[in-house]
């Protein structure tokens, strides 16, 4: 995934790509590059590395002009160097493109039997390639895109700028996010929100093989044969602050201390306390097609994946109704059983993870009704499903997923609820109650993040260590996943996580005085089980931090650390036990001097295979 900024307007371009792609960052960092057209033409800036680099070269060789496209990226076909960081230039035509192309060389071939030359690795040369070779051939800047674009095959989001029509920009995408920013006498493109917030809120979400033509006379957007559009423009009500920092060392800190408030936005508006209501207006299956379901699939990746484990345990406990949960990447390609008795409940915090977006696809070509569960509003995988659940987490920079994590435990919960009681498993009565115990919730969430200092503390006796082992049972056994993703993404310590029934089948030979190992022991119904599998840690010398209930002494008086946790029920205890292993490893990794949200190799979402 990489980061795009377009800007066409009568400001100067470059500050605005600059902050545009400061803002975009986390989607890609390790290089980074603009191009402006101004009065003396194109001009192009580029650097390897983070994009403060580029902005030193910016400060003693600045670009002047109003109208230019600027990109951070995050390596796929070729390595990080300045060659291969966009903007890609060939001649008059210059390109900057998220995505992979996978014919690219083949492409490639060809092209050099035509004579051209490439001066990079990139599969991105390849467009740019392509446009000049039809625009050097006669072709008008836009039929130039959409020859070049015919012939590749894969996803992409580009944004073309041709020094010899300087007052225009293009831009295209399949299969990688684009959106359209319509402002007051300037006009923009980009891979996300955050990066044209602060100019414009009106946002028009691009949608696959739609190519947008920016002039100063406005902007058109058509299908690749040339035909017209008209996409709906989304009013986004974030504002501006929410995408800053708001006097907090990094993004995830402030993301973490920001779930409170992105739980309660999530659920209030669907919930009538009173009635014993949960209301789904978002959901468009009736009452008689829930009653046809025979089973629920859900399709996510990463951290996403992880509250698809959470969902299934929490779904089949609900609504009794079997639930499979399938990695992204894998699921279409074994030939899945889905009907249209199955909902497909896909998982994305972006809305455009690639393989989540192909499971999707799959699915929906086998007949199965489907039901999406992501923060991004106008998001590839909200457009192609039948119903879709906003988390309303608010935009999350952060790389490593937190709120976005604890909102959609809260949707799956919401969403169970809902089917349980459309199914017969559920009273209004019984659903009060749980929604009491939802509304607590946020306070509850609030204690632990009131220890934060506390667990700073903890984190200093664990900095040093190499390996972590966490262990979970039931419905815990995915937030021991978690647990130990959050760890290995940002601090790079060797963590893993397992459920704990399974630590003699291997990961017992691991354990001896240098592992510490985080098991979350809070009075479940396997709260014996899992003492049993403290016992075995520290026969072995093991280094146990446990997640418990504050007053749970059985637990306090056996190990060597304890991060306390207020007491709900068992359904809503994965959502309180992930706050306090979010913050044990951001402190961690902030103690160890790692870049905490921009960890290395990582990109916020992944939008290509």
């Amino acid at each position: 995934m990489c980061g795009i900024v377009g800007y066409l307007g009568a400001k100067e371009a470059m500050p605005i790509l600059l902050d545009g792609l400061k803002r975009l960052e986390y989607r890609g960092y390790d290089s980074a590059g603009m191009a402006v057209m101004g009065d003396n033409g194109m001009d192009i800036r580029r650097s390897v590395g983070k994009l403060k680099e580029l902005e030193t070269q910016l400060l003693t060789s600045p670009l002047r002009g109003s109208v230019g496209i600027g990109h951070t990226r995050w390596a796929t076909h070729g390595r990080p160097t300045e060659n291969n960081a966009h903007p890609h230039q060939v001649g008059h035509i210059a390109v900057v493109h998220n995505g992979i192309i996978e014919n690219y060389l083949e492409l490639k071939k060809q092209l050099m039997a035509e004579g051209h030359t490439f001066t990079s690795e990139t599969d991105t040369e390849i467009i740019s390639q392509l446009i000049y070779k039809y625009s050097s051939q006669g072709a008008a800047f836009a039929e130039a895109v959409r020859l070049a674009l015919h012939q590749v095959r894969g996803s992409y989001a580009i944004v073309v700028i041709n020094a010899r029509e300087p007052r225009s920009i293009i831009g295209a995408r399949k299969e990688s996010p684009m959106i359209l920013g319509l402002g007051n006498g300037e006009n923009f493109l980009a891979s996300d929100v955050p990066a044209i917030l602060s100019h414009t809120r009106r946002m028009v979400f691009l949608e696959d093989n739609d190519l947008v033509i920016m002039t100063d006379a406005g902007v058109t957007i058509q299908d690749l044969a040339g035909n017209p559009l008209d996409r709906p423009v989304t009013n986004i009500t974030w504002s501006p602050a929410m995408a800053e920092k708001a006097g907090y060392k990094h993004f995830m800190l402030k993301e973490i201390f920001e779930q409170p408030r992105a739980l309660i936005d999530t659920f209030r508006h669907r919930v009538d306390p009173h009635q014993g209501e949960i209301i789904l207006e978002e959901f468009h299956l009736t009452p008689e097609e829930v009653k046809r379901l025979q089973k629920i699939t859900m399709v996510a990746c990463g951290t996403s994946f992880h509250a698809a484990l959470v969902g299934k345990f929490l779904l089949e406990s609900l609504c009794r109704l079997p639930v499979d949960v399938d990695l992204g990447s894998e699921f279409r390609y074994r030939d899945p059983f889905v009907n249209p008795e199955t909902l497909l409940i896909s998982i994305s915090q972006s809305g455009e993870t690639a393989d989540t977006l192909a499971g999707l696809r799959e699915a929906r070509s086998k007949g199965a009704r489907s039901l999406a569960i992501c923060n991004a509003v106008g998001s590839s995988i909200a457009r192609e499903s039948e119903s879709v659940f906003y988390t309303h987490a608010g935009p999350e920079i952060g790389v490593a997923s937190t709120k976005a994590f604890t909102t959609q435990l809260v949707s799956l919960y919401l969403i169970g609820l809902y089917l349980a009681k459309e199914l017969g498993y559920r009273s209004a009565e019984q659903i009060r109650g749980d929604l009491q115990a939802l509304f607590q919730l946020p306070t509850l969430l609030q204690e632990v993040l009131d220890g934060d200092q506390v667990i700073r503390e903890i984190g200093q006796n664990y900095m040093k260590a190499n390996n972590f082992l966490y262990l979970g049972r039931g419905i815990h056994y995915p937030i021991a996943l978690e647990g130990a993703l959050k760890l290995k993404e940002i601090s790079y310590i060797h963590a893993e996580g397992y459920p704990a029934g399974e630590m003699k089948h291997g990961p017992i030979a691991l354990i001896d005085e240098h592992m510490p190992v985080v098991v979350l022991a809070t009075r479940s119904p396997v709260f014996e089980k899992m003492m049993s599998n403290v016992e075995e840690v520290i026969a072995r010398r093991g280094r146990v931090i446990a997640v418990s209930e504050a007053d749970n002494f059985t637990v306090r008086e056996k190990v060597e650390t304890t991060l306390p946790v207020p007491a709900t029920s068992l359904e809503l205890s994965p959502i309180l036990l992930t706050l306090p292993l979010q913050l044990l490893a951001y402190h961690i990794a902030d103690l160890r001097g790692t870049d905490v949200d921009q960890p290395r190799n990582l990109a916020k979402s992944v939008t290509v295979e």
